[in-house]
């Protein structure tokens, strides 16, 4: 295990992306959290809960602006060098509510997921451990320029493999653990170090220039409405 940081500067939101009380995804988050103090990271620890907001509606945008669900998930994503969400898979794919939670905290410019460092995290009974629906979260994150890691982690028969709220085999709690650690590893050196960030970009293939297709200019004359996120003509 990585030795703590004297002065930890790493700061991390952690996300239980699961409405439900006693949640696997729940657990999952709490055990991600402790992985990241142990790092020697400063944790956020929040649910999705904690973000409540309507469907999205442009006309309800227009009207009302972005609601505070959305504004509080903004603040502490801003605030934060790196996210990690822990989700559920619903019917192979991502929750209907963490994607509405995106979609209005898309709306905010600057748009605040852009270059953040991300990672996915999931706990299912089932066999795949809930990794389908990690791979169609990772769409409109990236989308919106986050840099999301590639190694996800997907806890198989959650149900069983917890033993309170550890992790109960110990092969597979390094694992965890080390995947964890891994990401805030790099999420710290491109936080010191800025050539990380070109570096990231270009292992991800994107052409130079390529931002201007999934982030808003700054320049909000220069920023049409619904250029990323969800479109307020849709």
């Amino acid at each position: 295990m990585s030795q703590p940081r004297v002065n930890p500067t790493l700061k991390v939101l952690v996300v239980a992306a699961s409405l439900r009380e006693g949640s696997l995804n729940h657990k999952l988050a709490n055990r991600a959290a402790r992985a990241c103090q142990d790092y020697g990271a400063k944790v956020d620890l929040a649910t999705i809960g904690d973000f409540a907001v309507p469907l999205y509606d442009g006309d309800l945008e227009t009207a009302h602006g972005i609601p505070a669900g959305a504004e509080d998930m903004k603040r502490r994503l801003v605030a934060s060098d790196a996210f990690l969400i822990a989700s559920p898979e619903y019917n192979g794919s991502m929750p209907g509510t963490i994607k509405n939670l995106i979609d209005w905290t898309s709306r905010f410019r600057p748009q605040p997921f852009d270059g953040r460092h991300g990672l996915l995290l999931s706990a299912s009974p089932s066999l795949a451990g809930g990794n389908r629906g990690l791979w169609a979260l990772r769409v409109p994150l990236e989308h919106l320029g986050a840099r999301i890691y590639p190694d996800m982690f997907s806890l198989a028969m959650a149900h069983k493999a917890f033993a309170g709220d550890e992790i109960a085999d110990p092969a597979l709690r390094a694992r965890f653990v080390t995947n964890v650690q891994a990401f805030l590893s790099l999420a710290e050196a491109a936080k010191h170090y800025p050539c990380m960030k070109r570096a990231w970009v270009e292992f991800l293939g994107e052409p130079p220039g390529g931002e201007v297709d999934r982030v808003d200019p700054m320049d909000p004359v220069a920023s049409p409405p619904g250029a990323a996120g969800p479109s307020s003509a849709a």
